[in-house]
């Protein structure tokens, strides 16, 4: 199965439901974990309640927003694992989606979610992250090495630039909303790397992306690995997951395909 890993609640709508949608149709089964297997809700702000006036660029695109509806329906995001019940040998590959809100907390700071990440990443199957997922990655020990699951690989997250932009926009509303952790996800996770020339942060201006024009999006493979930024990247991130999907992991039988 392909595993999508995800919070109590609060991670990115775009994050989950563009790559999802991409290998469904292809015919790929997702099954979805979290943390005590209750079905998760992404960041309500992102979905419905918005940004007043900065609504038009913060908030989650409709076309997407469509597709996480749809996602929401899918029987298998009804029926998620517990993270304790998920039998890493039964994974042939693993998402995970970001987020910012303080939810996604429950899902980047949880030992057993990183033990799902260890043995993914040491079985070699295809590994996918974005935004703040990929500090689920960073924060992975190697049992054999005691080092990141990161370090000696190329990766991208979401940059200090984006990070930091939008939470000056919303500070004086929002607080720290955009501010998960006091170190930026890009200083966490470039200090995880074997060089911090490893880290590459994709164009300083970013366009996002769309399922028309995926290529706008910016992400870094290694591997059976890919990473990307933020939501303005998933279409790409969808698309170079899903090849890197394809070329292991044959399709399910009871999709029709």
């Amino acid at each position: 199965m392909i595993l999508f890993l995800l919070p109590t609640h609060d991670y990115d709508p775009t994050e989950a439901a563009v790559p999802w949608a991409a290998l469904t149709a292809a015919g790929h089964e997702v099954r979805f974990a979290t943390p005590e297997g209750h079905v998760a809700p992404a960041d309500e702000r992102l979905t419905d309640t918005g940004f007043s006036w900065l609504s038009p660029w913060l908030m989650t695109r409709r076309a997407d927003l469509a597709t996480y509806r749809r996602l929401t329906e899918d029987p298998r995001f009804r029926a998620p694992l517990p993270y304790r019940e998920v039998d890493p040998a039964a994974v042939s590959a693993l998402f995970v989606p970001g987020g910012h809100a303080p939810g996604v907390r429950s899902l980047l700071e949880d030992a057993t979610a990183q033990g799902i990440v260890a043995d993914a990443f040491a079985r070699g199957i295809p590994v996918g992250a974005v935004c703040h997922g990929v500090l689920l990655l960073a924060r992975t020990k190697d049992p054999l090495t005691g080092r990141s699951m990161l370090h000696g690989r190329r990766t991208t997250a979401l940059t200090s630039l984006l990070e930091l932009t939008a939470w000056n926009l919303t500070r004086r509303t929002l607080g720290r909303y955009y501010r998960t952790y006091p170190t930026t996800v890009q200083q966490e996770v470039t200090a995880a790397l074997a060089d911090p020339r490893h880290f590459a942060a994709g164009p300083v201006l970013p366009v996002r992306d769309t399922a028309a024009r995926p290529g706008r999006g910016f992400t870094v493979t290694d591997g059976s690995y890919v990473s990307a930024r933020w939501p303005g990247d998933c279409h790409r991130l969808a698309a170079d997951y899903l090849a890197l999907v394809e070329a292991r992991v044959p399709p399910s039988r009871d999709t029709g395909r």
